[in-house]
This record gives C-alpha cells, structure tokens and sequence, in this order.
C-alpha cells in the first residue's frame, strides 16, 4: 500500500517509528498496517470536493475491519501468553471499536463530523495505546521468555 500518493504533498501524516515496536513480528507488522491506514483516512480527508465522501468512506470502511481484525488477534495472543492484564486492556479495546463505530455512524447519517479531527483522534489513541498498553505486554512476553516460559512468538 503506497499511502504516500494519497496525500497531496506527497508526504505521510504519521510514520510508523520502531520506539513503537512490541518485538512481537506479527503484532508489529499490523501495527504498521494500521498507520498505513491512518495514511489513507487522512489523505482521503484532503482530496476536496465530492471524492471526499467516498474515498473517506471506503478508507473508513477498511479501518473499521482492519481494527476488528487487529484487536481480536492482539486478544488471542494475550489469551494464549497468559498475560494477567488481558481483561483490562480489552476494555481499552472496546473503547476504541466503539468510538470508531460511532464515528462511521456519524458519517454515514450526516452528522456532523470533523473527518480530520476525527483521524488526528484515532492517530493519537493508537500510538497511545501501543506506547502504553501494548508496551506492558510486550515487557510481560520479554520477561516470560527470559525465565524460559515463552517460546518465539
């Protein structure tokens, strides 16, 4: 995905940094999708005029899915590694698919919706999330594996 050619400047909104990195491959690489659709929401933001509507509803679309997919895999890994705080930061995961749901439900009835607000939010609350709450779970699996609990992941 070239989310680059979205935005008119050529440029990214947000790029993805290593200091966000779990160490866990797969979770890292979805994390990486996740910014790379943040990309388009914002580019489909910046377009102007009619293609706005539909280009931030497709992108909004596959956001919607692509985070539902995400967390329930995030979910099954924590299940899997016994992490104590599971339940906790499912509910920080609920927070999240309900905010976007109410937002894609704003669009789609014609509320008023700020489209780039709402990605500058969704921007913050995912890098927020994985400096945080992605980052205790990451130490837990580091600490698991140095005692000889976990295996690669």
């Amino acid at each position: 995905m070239d989310n680059k050619r979205d935005l008119p400047s050529g440029r990214n909104f947000v790029d993805w940094s290593e200091k966000y990195a779990t160490g866990i491959e797969t979770i890292d690489r979805q994390h990486k999708e996740l910014v790379e659709l943040i990309n388009r929401l914002y580019g489909a933001c910046m377009q102007g005029g009619d293609g706005v509507g539909s280009a931030f509803r497709e992108a909004m679309h596959r956001m919607v899915e692509y985070v539902r997919f995400h967390l329930m895999e995030e979910m099954k890994l924590l299940e899997r590694i016994g992490y104590p705080k599971a339940a906790e930061h499912k509910i920080q995961h609920d927070i999240l698919v309900r905010d976007i749901l109410s937002a894609s439900r704003d669009f789609e009835e014609g509320e008023t919706f700020v489209p780039n607000k709402f990605v500058r939010s969704l921007k913050d609350w995912v890098f927020g999330h994985i400096a945080v709450y992605d980052k205790a779970y990451a130490e837990y699996v580091t600490e698991q594996k140095k005692k000889g609990l976990l295996g690669d992941l």
